[in-house]
C-alpha cells in the first residue's frame, strides 16, 4: 500500500514564488486581455467594415486554436519567424492576453446586442449621437449583463496560466514538475498543488457567485 510522505512538499519560498507568478500572469492578462477585447468589442459593434472583417477573423483564430499552442508560438515561432527578441516574461504571457483579448470582445459583443432593439430606437428618436446612445443608455445596462461571463472567463485564464509551465515560467505546475524531479514523489507534489489552485480560487468563485445572485 502507497505511503505518503507530505514532508517532501514542504517548500515555502519554491511554493509562494509559484503562486505569485500565477496570480502576476492571471491578473496582469487579464486586465489587459480586457482592455484590449472592449476595443476590439466596440469595433464588432460599430460595424465598420474592414476592420470589423480583421477582427472577426483574429478572434476566430484565437477561439479555434488551443491555447497551448499559441503560447508555444509566440514563445519560440514568433522571435524566429520577426528576428525580434522579446522578454521570455512577455512572450509567456503575450499568448494568454490575446487568447483573453478575443473572448472578452465576444462577451462585449454579445452584452451589446443584447439590449432590447426598443432602447435603441428611443434613444435614436431623442437625438443622441452614437457615442452619447452608447455611454449614457446601452453601456450601462450591458455592463451588469457582461459581468458574469467576464468573471467566469478570468477564472478560466488563472487555470490556463499552469499552460506556461510548457514555456519554464516558474508557476504552480513548472514548480510542481520541478519537485517532482527531485523527489519522484508526484503524487504528493500534484496533490498539493491542485490545493493552491483550489485555495486562489475558491474565493474568487464565491465572490463571483455572490455577486450573480444579487444582480
Amino acid at each position: 500500500m502507497y505511503e505518503f510522505d507530505w514532508s517532501v512538499v514542504f517548500d515555502p519560498q519554491l511554493w509562494l514564488q509559484a503562486m505569485f507568478v500565477t496570480t502576476a500572469y492571471a491578473v496582469v492578462t487579464t486586465l489587459v486581455g480586457l482592455a484590449l477585447g472592449v476595443v476590439l468589442g466596440l469595433v464588432l459593434v460599430s460595424r465598420i467594415p474592414v476592420l470589423g472583417l480583421i477582427v472577426r477573423l483574429y478572434i476566430h483564430v484565437f477561439r479555434c486554436t488551443p491555447l497551448l499552442v499559441q503560447i508555444v508560438w509566440f514563445f519560440y515561432a514568433l522571435p524566429m519567424m520577426t528576428g525580434f527578441t522579446m522578454p521570455d516574461w512577455f512572450a509567456a504571457g503575450l499568448g494568454l492576453t490575446l487568447y483573453m483579448a478575443a473572448f472578452a470582445a465576444e462577451i462585449f459583443r454579445g452584452g451589446v446586442i443584447s439590449i432590447e432593439k426598443g432602447q435603441w430606437e428611443a434613444s435614436t428618436v431623442l437625438g443622441f449621437s452614437y457615442a452619447t446612445k452608447m455611454r449614457h443608455i446601452i453601456l450601462p445596462q450591458a455592463t451588469r449583463r457582461m459581468i458574469p461571463p467576464i468573471v467566469n472567463q478570468a477564472i478560466l485564464q488563472l487555470k490556463n496560466t499552469s499552460l506556461l509551465s510548457v514555456v519554464a515560467m516558474p508557476d504552480i505546475m513548472y514548480a510542481a514538475g520541478a519537485l517532482t524531479m527531485s523527489t519522484f514523489r508526484p503524487l504528493e507534489v500534484y496533490t498539493f498543488a491542485a490545493l493552491l489552485y483550489l485555495v486562489i480560487l475558491t474565493p474568487v468563485t464565491l465572490l463571483a457567485n455572490r455577486f450573480e445572485l444579487k444582480h
